[in-house]
């Protein structure tokens, strides 16, 4: 049996050409105005500054326009919020992406909070955690919100499944665990001190690796017939899933590079460019 390879490259590409015909509407209807994505790196950190980078070709590759903010490394809580509070006050900027990680002296969490909701486009405010957990409107995670959009493209059956996710991150592990039980699968949620980790990985129907290890979750962990969701990746092209034994078990898996990745990046987009139609009114 040859799995069914989840492309999240081609799928983001189809959502991109859907977006540049949302962002031209956007555009007719306001007379020139685009959608505007600011993005903030605090410090000099290169892979951090290359997922900016990638976030802003994204942006031009719609028709959108992004605003880059970059802080010294030595920069404080308070002035990151303060940046965070200027462009919450900038009526033309419609999503705010302040990039994971900063640096250690300042409050990630407190920053994050600091984002309006009605820009968090990036699903990192702890409020927009709550009312996506409790099925209330509220832009979600980009990668987990990525990784349903691909399950509903390639009707993944979630309901009544067991998933597993290994990994409990406030950006990933914990909403995708509640994205899957708001979409009635059962859910366990493990990580690197869970005990008998295996034993409950082989349990699942659907494995979401997020656990932030290369290949920590052994392809022997995972039963045939497994939905595979590897939404990690290091040096070298690996995820946090030993995939290649299951190209030929699982029913489906996420390929690394070219899964997870890309649909992170079509869902920030995506979320900015539903902000922006809330914002003139455009639907």
């Amino acid at each position: 049996m040859s799995a069914i390879i989840l492309d999240g490259k081609a799928l983001a590409t189809k959502i991109e050409l859907q977006l540049r015909e949302r962002v031209a509407k956007i555009k007719q209807h306001t007379q020139g105005t685009t959608p505007i994505l600011a993005t903030i790196l605090v410090g000099d950190d290169p892979s951090s500054a290359t997922y900016v980078k990638m976030k802003g070709n994204a942006c031009q590759r719609v028709g959108m326009q992004s605003i880059r903010r970059v802080l010294d490394k030595n920069s404080s809580t308070e002035q990151l919020i303060a940046e965070i509070h200027s462009l919450n006050n900038n009526p033309d900027v419609h999503g705010i992406l302040l990039q994971h990680p900063v640096p250690e002296q300042i409050d990630e969490r407190l920053c994050f909070d600091a984002i309006d909701i009605r820009k968090d486009v990036d699903g990192v405010t702890s409020l927009g955690f709550g009312k996506m957990t409790m099925q209330e409107f509220a832009y979600g995670s980009a990668t987990p919100a990525g990784i349903m959009s691909l399950l509903e493209a390639f009707q993944i059956e979630l309901s009544g499944k067991h998933a597993v996710v290994i990994g409990r991150s406030a950006i990933l592990g914990k909403p995708m665990a509640m994205m899957l039980l708001n979409a009635n699968a059962t859910v366990t949620i493990c990580h690197s001190r869970t005990q008998n980790l295996p034993t409950l990985i082989q349990q699942a129907d659907i494995v979401v690796g997020a656990v932030g290890r290369p290949e920590f979750i052994r392809a022997d962990w995972i039963k045939d017939g497994a939905v595979v969701i590897d939404a990690g990746y290091h040096p070298g092209g690996i995820g946090d899933i030993e995939l290649k034994p299951l190209s030929q078990r699982c029913y489906a898996y996420t390929p690394v590079p070219g899964g997870v990745g890309p649909m992170t990046i079509a869902t920030l987009i995506r979320q900015t460019v539903d902000a922006a139609e809330k914002h003139y009114g455009v639907y």
